[in-house]
């Protein structure tokens, strides 16, 4: 009777994971139609949905990492297949896992990072001519990736050379404006003292020339002999003694007339 129990319990549990397993596989393969009509959001519910009724399901795993990646989910894509790849034993499924997490890596531009991948996929799978094609592919990215840089740096170099070369003939001619500009003062504070000195010479040689002129103004007046000298003196005190008696006189003739009194008719 114990035995029967026990074969009718197994039973029940065999028909049950199978129920689920069907379940999986149709959430499997609806995903998979989805994916092939480019549905990528879809899909990716449908492996979710897989993955809830057998959460150990590698197809259902790596299917979605897929999906996510078609998506440009490359984060979240990298994260799947790594998970997957942390207790997977099969040297195969291993081979495409890292395959596909070199693909995530390069689209996410992380070159050297996705050449370990290729690397370390091959060493599982090392026929896998894809993976092969994929490792060349990202190493010549590289290279150019290098090339690129070292232009960078080089045209860097040559700008910084270049601003060099700039300010120095900026400063050199920031300094030969000041030179000019500082002879220019000069010249003009030295036409400014010649101004000057002009000026005052001028007024010199005018100052000079009106004391000639002066000087030769006197020269010029005629000189009065002593003879004539005395007899301009001699005339001018006859005028002088002429006037004096004029004036005597009349001083008499008022004194005379004060003096005489008017006879009244009386």
């Amino acid at each position: 009777m114990k035995k029967v129990l026990l074969l009718f319990i197994s039973l029940i549990c065999l028909l049950s994971m199978e129920a689920v397993a069907q379940k999986e596989r149709k959430f499997i393969r609806s995903g998979n139609e989805l994916f092939e009509g480019e549905k990528f959001e879809n899909s990716e519910v449908e492996y979710r949905k897989a993955l809830d009724k057998k959460i150990n399901s590698f197809e259902a795993g790596f299917n979605l990492g897929d999906a996510l990646y078609k998506q440009k989910k490359y984060e979240e894509a990298l994260k799947q297949f790594q998970t997957l790849a942390v207790n997977e034993k099969n040297p195969e499924k291993l081979g495409h896992l890292f395959h596909n997490m070199g693909n995530t890596l390069l689209e996410s531009k992380k070159i050297d990072e996705s050449i370990e991948a290729y690397k370390q996929s091959l060493r599982y799978n090392p026929n896998s001519q894809e993976t092969k094609y994929n490792l060349e592919y990202a190493r010549q990215m590289k290279k150019k990736q290098e090339e690129e840089q070292k232009k960078k740096d080089q045209n860097k170099d040559q700008n910084k050379d270049q601003k060099d070369q700039d300010k120095k003939d900026q400063d050199k001619k920031d300094q030969d404006k000041k030179d000019q500009d500082k002879k220019d003062q000069d010249k003009k504070d030295q036409n400014k003292k010649d101004q000057d000195k002009n000026k005052d010479q001028q007024n010199k040689d005018k100052q000079d020339k009106g004391d000639k002129d002066k000087q030769k103004q006197q020269q010029q007046q005629p000189k009065i002999s002593k003879e004539d000298a005395k007899r301009l003196l001699e005339a001018l005190e006859n005028d002088e003694k002429k006037v004096q008696e004029k004036v005597q006189k009349a001083k008499a003739k008022a004194m005379k007339a004060k003096k005489t009194k008017i006879k009244k008719d009386w």
